[in-house]
């Protein structure tokens, strides 16, 4: 897919602005999403935590939810960006990794980044290299 540097700045822009509204008081660790629709639209998502952290909700899948819940489908998303105040790329889970394989295509940006600004570009096809994508029945 193919997405502007401008683009990828203001995606990375708006998940680091998003992160403010993280509900992380359990981890203390805020982390904040944004992506970009094939129509150019941008949705944006936090982790929202709760005190049994098996529902929790991290931010790659709140904004992915929110999209799907305005109406898109699989295929929708262009580009993902992952922000958060870590030494290192902040990266999907696993659970948010096998989310963005049902709505994403093996070739969509997905960008990470880490507390110095420095943006890493992967794609979700290299996150996840034997994605389970169907059910054989």
């Amino acid at each position: 897919m193919n997405v502007e540097v401008k683009q990828i700045e203001e995606l990375m822009s708006q998940a680091r602005k998003v992160m403010k509204n993280s509900y992380s008081p359990y981890s203390k660790f805020p982390v904040g999403a944004a992506l970009l629709t094939v129509d150019n639209q941008v949705f944006t998502g936090v982790n929202i935590e709760n005190v049994s952290f098996g529902v929790t909700n991290c931010a790659e899948r709140s904004a992915i939810f929110t999209a799907v819940s305005t109406g898109y489908r699989p295929g929708f998303i262009k580009a993902i960006a992952v922000a958060g105040d870590t030494e290192t790329f902040l990266s999907p889970c696993s659970v948010c990794r096998q989310v963005m394989v049902e709505f994403c295509k093996p070739d969509t940006p997905v960008y990470l980044t880490r507390k110095d600004g420095e943006i890493f570009t992967t794609t979700l096809e290299e996150l996840v290299p034997f994605a389970f994508e169907k059910l054989d029945m």
